[in-house]
Order: C-alpha cells, then structure tokens, then sequence
C-alpha cells in the first residue's frame, strides 16, 4: 500500500473520537490461552552456539496492529509493542561499528540463542496442546516448541498470523493478481499486481498441481512437507479465526472495508495450502530468479551492429555484455571452473528479431474509472531486490580458530517486514531464524545447533527466450497478434490467463473506484512478453523460467536445513541446497568449516544455443529432456554448480560467483560492490586474527562507502591530474573529492543525529558528476540509439539517493548496479594501464587523454555547479537539497503503522553474526 495520505489521516483521527473505545477493537489479543509465566520453556538440549550467534531484523517482530494501535499511532504515535524496538540497534551501528567488540555485537544485534531465560518470558501461548509459544521480553519473538510435528508446524503457523496476518493476507493476494480488490486502487497496488501475476499466471488447478506433485513424487520428505504446510495452514487458520471473534484482528481489515467496526460483520477469508504456492511465487519472484532480458538484448546488439558493422558491432556488445570477464569479483576466488551458459563457439538457432518489429505484449485491457487515469498507464513497479551479502571467515584466519561468518539477505524495508524471527523446536525440527511470512512452517535463514546458515541472490540464468512462430489453424497468411503457435510441427493454441480486477475506495485508500482486467497467453514456452518478426516471419517471445509451475519445491530442502539428523557438517548442507530450485548462493558456517553451494535449476541446454539471446522455438534448441506439461528438464548436476568447502575466505554481494559461470546480466565486470567487501576481508585474512567484530566493521565499513568514489574516483584524478589544472572550480571540485577520497569514501554524518554528511560537497559533486560524465564518456562513440538500447539492459547509475536507478529511492540498497566497470576499463584504457581482457573501443575522447581529460574536467565543472537542491529535489519524503534524508532509509508500510527514517546503509535488513565453538 502506499504511504498514508493527508486524508487517511484526517479520517483515522476522526474516527478515533467518533468510535469511541466502546466501539473499537481490544488494544491488545486476549484469549485465555495467553498467560504471563515465571517458568520457562525448558532449553534445548543442544545449543553449541555459546552465546556467539546473534541476528537483527528491523522494524520490530510484530507486524500485527489493532484497530485501535492504528487510531492511537496516528494521533499520538504509539506504537504497539515490539512494533520498531529494533530498529533503532539497526541503525545505531553506522555510528557504533568503529568501536565494536565482541562484546558489544549484542548492542547494535539481538542474542540468538536457543530458549528463553526464566527472567525474560513475556508470555506463552498454547494454541494446541502439543504447542508452546513462548515470547521474549526485549524482542517479542516466538520461540514454538512442539512435542509432535503437527504441533510445531501448526504453532509456526499460529505464531506467524500473530504477527504477520494482514502483511500474508496482502501478499497472497499479489500472487494471485488480485490485489486492488482486496487492499485499493492505489498506483502502488496497480504495480504490485501488474509485476508479479504476469511472472507466475496460474490458475487454481495450476496452484493445487503444484502442491500434488510435491506431496507424490518427491518421496517421504514431500509427503512430510506438504503435512506440515497443512498443519501450518491450520494454524493460521485458528488465530484467524480467534482474533476475529475476539476482535483483535489488524485493523486494516477494518479500514479497507472488509469487516465492519461497530457490528463485527465481514470476512477474514481462510487460507489455503494454494495460498501458500501463491506466496512463494511472489518470493521467489523477488529474490530468486535469473537471466531473461534477452530480447532487449537482443535489440542493443541490433544496435551495435548499425553502429559498427556485424563483427565489430557484436565485439564492442561483447564488451559490454561482459559473460566471464577476468577481472570480476569472485565468490570462489582458487581458481576452480564452473563453466555454465558461456558463449557457444558456434552459436545454434539464435533468433534475433528484425529491426524495428518488436512490440511489448500488452498486459492491461478494458481499463475504467480510476483505471483511465494518465497515471496508471506506467504505475511504479517493485523490482528484484538483491542487496544481500555474506562474509565468512575460515577458522585458520580467526582468532577463535573457528569459522566467523556475518550474513544475511535484503529483503527491501517493508513495515512489517517481508521476514519474521522464530525459533522452532520440534520431532525433525531445531532451529531460529527468518522465514518469509506466510510461508514459514521452517526457518529459511539462520542456525540450527551447531551450524548457521544464509543465502544471496544469485541470478544465474534459469530464464530463457523462445520465438515461438506464430500460425492460423485453417491455414492462412499468420500475423503478429495471432494466437497460435507451432510446437513442435502442430499449430496449437495459446492459453489465455486473465484476471478481471475491480477496486473501491476505503478509508485506507481513497483511490476512487476503478476496474481493468490483465491477461497473458501462455504456451509450452512460457509466457508471451513480446511479438516481432524473425526473418519476416511473424513470433512471439516467450519467456520460460525452470521453476515455473514449481514455486514451492524448494520446500525440501528448506526442510532438511531445520533437520539436525541431515545437516551434520558442510557436505550434508550442500546436499540440504541441491534441492532449492531458486537461484541462490548459499552460505555455511560451524565450529569447523565453511562452505559455499549455489543452488538452481539450471537447465541443460542444446548444443550451441547462446543463453543471451533469444532462440528459435523448435525441438532442437530446447532445454534437453523438456516436458511442457510440468515444465521439467534435465538440469546441470550437483558437481556443475559453483561450490566449494574450506576456501579461506567467502564474500558475496551478489557478484560472479566463479570462474566461467556465464552471468546472466550486463554489469559484472572488473568494478563490482563485493569489492568493497573482498577487498576487506583480504586485508582481515592476511593480518589474521580475524574475530566476531572485525568481520561486522569491514561489512558495516563497507555498508557506508561509495564504490563510485572507492574504485573509480583515483582512475579519474589521474586523468585530471595528467595536465596542469587551471579552472580554479575544477580545482576546488578536484580537492574536495580528492580529501573526501582519502578519508574513505564514506556517506556517513558528522557525528550521530546530525543528519549532515562529512565531506557533504564532495558527495553532492560525485552524485551530480557520474551520470553527466557517464554520458559523456560514452554515448558521442556509441551514438544515442545503442547508448540507449544499453541503458535499457543496465542503468547508469544506483547511488543511494538515485530514484531513478533500479531500486528506487529510500531502499537502502545501491551500487548493484551502474556503469563501472565500462568506466573503469576505458579510463585504464585511456591511462595506458592494463586491462586484461580490452574492450573493443576505447570511448572517452576516443582513447585520447587531453580529449578524455577535456570531458572529464567539463562534466566535474558542471557538476559542482549544481546546487543540492537540484541534485536532491523533494520527493514527498525529503524537502530539496536535504542529502541526508535523500539517502535515508525509509520503512515502507504495508499496513497502518510508520516508523522513522534512518541512516542509509548498504546492509541486509535480517542479518546473522555467528561463530560455533563447538560441534556435536
């Protein structure tokens, strides 16, 4: 939902007199199963963790709001426990982190341990009784022990409605594309809805055929699996249940209209084990995918052969495209070669699409009312968050002489948030951690007993582009809207998926009404996201993800990471990974080792098909073994995917993550953010003596620096310095970033609370500079059709306060992706430094310093001419010019609560800091 409006507000206060407390819901849950205790729940029996692990996940655990909290944050800004008491630790380590000790880490993260202490219970509950919520007093998160399994699945399910019901509510509706009926027209619903559905279309069948196949054809564990999804279902279900007749059910169901305040009346609907699917596929949408974007692709190659001519024109895309470049940033960094999706020598069935003759697939029809509006023609669309970031330390590098890791995943700012903490204790079951509401009958990141665990995205290519040709079943001349296709020799016809949306305003979202309907057509290829001809001949592209009509399969080995009795050590976690589907890198830390595994259905591919770009539909460029009717293939053994045990160190920011592991995307070359972090941790490793706090400070170091400034600024004072410089503005600029790069780099304030940066004109001027100097670098070469067609694959620019890079603003994560490493090789290029795998051509100035210089100087000039209010313009959250709030991050609601801004930070929002002494 979008941020509460001048109107929403005026409309909560008032119905804050109006209702009356004898009208409104209860402050808090009362049931008589929930008692405060002096006993505790009894500790597990085996927590080797010695009071070492600890975890943070801002704003608060309860996501979970009444009525009542809502009126009463609104007019006087309470805040209902356990709400934001996280936040404040979250965002104190900008400012702590230098200081830090191993025993401070608990002051800025939470202890992780198993258990609650006597002193500090909060309350238990027991829905069932074969089931225990016992919450904490400084944190409020569950710790569910169960004495059967159903009892612990239904208490995980029981424990998440407590704290995330709207928030599972709301997102079970984004998968399913039918969110503005159930939560407004808002543009910001529009965009949910209208991003994700088109990735994972299903129908009710598709959804249950889901659940079926797992329960049936993956053995003891998927029959399990799918019990302990019931029993988490049930447990939702008898909280949802409870709260509303008890009336204590999060009070947007109120304010959207679908229960009534005075007479109770109206509907929380009941979940479902589909629910679930649904829930996933928005997951796995966000974080968990990789590759497609090959028909733009395809069209910035088009591009650079007009410009250049075919072979040369395909070199210099080749440059930019950057498929295994030498100088990236490694993951497994000995040397060991995974090769996978690399460019086939002699490509097979490629299938590039005329010049001029793509379209886009048109995705909203029949739009009315507020439907029509310019606005929601381009409504903002969430994107792929991929900030997360892992550093692990070997034990022969610690001081401990046990391994150190300090990890987590961006899930993007959300209140609530996306994850929950719980601890599960149970027949099969033992471990605490995060786990995305809705979908946590297992905890998905964290530690079990003697071992911890994480994950980043990945982005492997698991997502390709079939031109599917396009046919009439009587025969006739076939065009570009038409609806069938031939696979394999038939003409058959496409499926059409539809969702008819209609929407009314509420109290929380005024949107006046409004209606459209979305559709897509589907084939054995995927689903239809453009139309073009193909030498004349009329295609669709389609794009087909393996894990399509597989959402929830990664259940398995999610399961078997909670299981103590499987996961013993690094092998058996590998083992544990190789049943994730998702495109994930995964992490590992225990008393011994450290390991890494990267998990994914990555499809076997035909002999010289090139995973960049678009292929033909036809039998011999398909995946090998592909059966459309449940979209499986034969995929790239265990042995094939990047992994490793007992490197020296890991570190992940979602880069390359080994040697001839095609990336997927534009953007991973010789500058990349997990240089901020390799560069750390190789310093940290060659002192040795690595501890809990050091690791946290080179992470929380390089969560505040700008890999702009970091990696890119020296190359562009040497160009600047290769003549004498007489523009006294140059040279002010000059000295100014030169200072600001000598002190570190760092977006970080003065002092604690002052909300002014140091070095602010030094960080103003780079924010203005990049994308002027990127420009004019680069597109007088490349001409404004392929500069732009490039653009397209990668933004210039991510910096922190960029609203226009990928991200958007206020979301914390930046410099994943920007221009860098095309900068970085040309100006080396420019200097007369090595590179070792050379650029076709050499862009600024046309490879001449003075000319170079010439740019470089100019853009710097009209950069520190630009005033703050110009480079930081008013955004709805900042006045123009505040720099400070520009980068700030901002805790998006999804429900009736806000929280306050913070320091911006390039961290995980759920992150672990652990080291294991001991091993069972």
């Amino acid at each position: 939902m979008r941020r509460p409006t001048a109107r929403l507000r005026t409309a909560v206060a008032a119905g804050l007199i109006a209702l009356g407390a004898a009208l409104i819901s209860p402050l808090a849950p009362a049931v008589a199963a929930t008692t405060t205790v002096d006993d505790p729940i009894p500790l597990p029996i085996a927590d080797h963790c010695g009071g070492r692990c600890s975890d943070i996940l801002p704003p608060g655990q309860n996501g979970n709001a009444t009525l009542a909290q809502i009126l009463l944050h609104k007019a006087f800004g309470t805040m209902p426990a356990h709400a934001s008491d996280q936040l404040a630790r979250y965002d104190s380590l900008v400012a702590g982190y230098p200081g830090l000790t191993d025993a401070k880490v608990n002051d800025f993260f939470n202890d992780a341990s198993f258990g609650v202490p006597a002193d500090q219970v909060e309350s238990t509950t027991s829905p069932r009784p074969d089931v225990t919520i016992t919450r904490d007093k400084k944190t409020g998160v569950p710790h569910i022990k169960g004495t059967t399994r159903y009892g612990t699945s239904f208490g995980a399910g029981y424990a998440a409605a407590q704290d995330r019901l709207w928030q599972m509510d709301l997102f079970r509706h984004v998968g399913r594309g039918d969110l503005t009926p159930f939560a407004g027209g808002a543009l910001a619903n529009q965009g949910l809805e209208q991003q994700f559905w088109p990735q994972a279309p299903y129908t009710e069948a598709d959804l249950q055929a889901q659940v079926d196949r797992i329960r049936t054809t993956e053995g003891e564990r998927g029959r399990l699996a799918m019990e302990d999804a019931q029993a988490y279902v049930d447990g939702i279900n008898l909280y949802r249940t409870r709260s509303k007749d008890g009336r204590y059910f999060p009070g947007e169901y109120v304010l959207t209209g679908h229960i009534d305040s005075i007479t109770n009346a109206g509907e929380i609907q009941p979940f479902k084990i589909t629910d679930l699917i649904a829930l996933a596929s928005v997951v796995g949408g966000l974080f968990g995918g990789g590759g497609g974007g090959e028909v733009q692709a395809a069209l910035s190659l088009l591009a650079a052969q007009q410009r250049y001519g075919l072979e040369e024109g395909t070199r210099v895309w080749e440059s930019f495209r950057q498929r295994n470049d030498p100088e990236a940033v490694l993951t497994i960094h000995d040397g060991t070669s995974f090769p996978y999706a690399q460019k086939p020598a002699n490509p097979q069935g490629t299938a590039l699409p005329d010049a001029g003759s793509v379209v886009a697939e048109p995705l909203v029809y029949d739009r009315g009312g507020a439907a029509t509006a310019p606005e929601a023609a381009d409504p903002p669309k969430p994107v792929k968050q991929s900030m997360s970031n892992a550093l692990l330390v070997s034990g022969a590098h610690t001081a401990s002489g046990h391994p150190v890791a300090v990890f987590g995943p961006q899930t993007g700012y959300l209140a609530p948030q996306l994850l929950m903490l719980q601890e599960l204790q149970g027949p099969g079951i033992s471990a605490r951690g995060a786990s995305f509401a809705g979908v946590s009958m297992y905890v998905q990141l964290g530690r079990g007993q003697d071992y911890a665990w994480s994950a980043t995205s990945a982005g492997q290519d698991i997502t390709d582009t079939f031109a599917v040709e396009l046919c009439e079943p009587g025969g006739q001349p076939p065009t570009r809207a038409g609806t069938h296709y031939l696979y394999r020799g038939t003409c058959t016809p496409m499926e059409k998926l539809e969702r008819t949306n209609t929407w009314k305003k509420s109290v929380a979202d005024p949107t006046p009404d409004g209606s459209y309907r979305m559709q897509v057509w589907r084939t054995h290829y995927g689903i239809v996201t453009h139309r073009a001809t193909v030498a004349g001949k009329p295609v669709a592209y389609t794009a087909l993800r393996s894990t399509y009509r597989h959402e929830a399969d990664s259940i398995i080995g999610f399961q078997m990471l909670n299981d103590p009795s499987h996961v013993k050590d690094a092998r058996t976690f590998q083992q544990a990974a190789e049943h994730i589907g998702y495109a994930f890198n995964w992490f590992y830390a225990d008393s011994r080792e450290a390991a890494y595994y990267n998990s994914g259905s990555n499809p076997v591919r035909a002999a010289g098909v090139d995973a960049a770009l678009p292929v033909h539909a036809r039998q011999q460029y398909e995946w090998q073994g592909f059966d459309p009717a449940a979209n499986t293939a034969a995929y790239t053994p265990p042995a094939e995917h990047p992994r490793s045990i007992g490197q020296d160190y890991y570190i992940s920011w979602n880069n390359k993550q080994a040697k001839d592991y095609g990336a997927a995307g534009f953007g991973m070359g010789a500058v990349h953010r997990g240089d901020l972090l390799d560069r750390r941790v190789k310093a940290l490793v060659a002192a040795g003596g690595v501890t809990r706090a050091k690791l946290t400070q080179a992470m929380a170091e390089a969560a505040v620096t700008d890999l702009r400034a970091e990696n890119l600024l020296p190359e562009l004072l040497a160009v600047l310095r290769s003549a004498p410089v007489t523009d006294p503005a140059v040279s002010a600029a000059i000295d100014k970033l030169a200072a600001w790069q000598a002190s570190g780099a760092q977006r970080k304030e003065t002092a604690r609370g002052s909300r002014t940066y140091a070095h602010a004109d030094a960080v103003r001027i780079m924010d203005a500079w990049w994308p002027l100097l990127i420009e004019a670098e680069f597109r007088p070469g490349l001409g404004a059709p392929l500069y732009d067609a490039l653009r397209a694959s990668l933004t210039v620019d991510e910096a922190p306060n960029a609203g226009h890079g990928p991200t958007g603003s206020h979301a914390g994560s930046a410099f994943q992706y920007g221009w860098w490493s095309y900068a970085d090789e040309d100006l080396r290029m420019v200097l007369g430094r090595p590179v070792v795998d050379p650029p076709s051509q050499v862009h600024c100035g046309g490879g001449v310093l003075p000319a170079c210089r010439e740019i470089v100087a100019a853009t710097l000039k009209q950069a520190a001419a630009a005033t703050a209010a110009a480079v930081y313009p008013a955004d709805g959250t900042c006045a123009a010019g505040d720099q400070w709030c520009a980068d700030s991050i901002v805790q998006r609601p999804v429900g009736g609560l806000t929280h306050p801004r913070i320091n911006w930070q390039n961290r995980p929002t759920y992150q672990q800091v652990t080291e294991f002494p001991t091993h069972r």
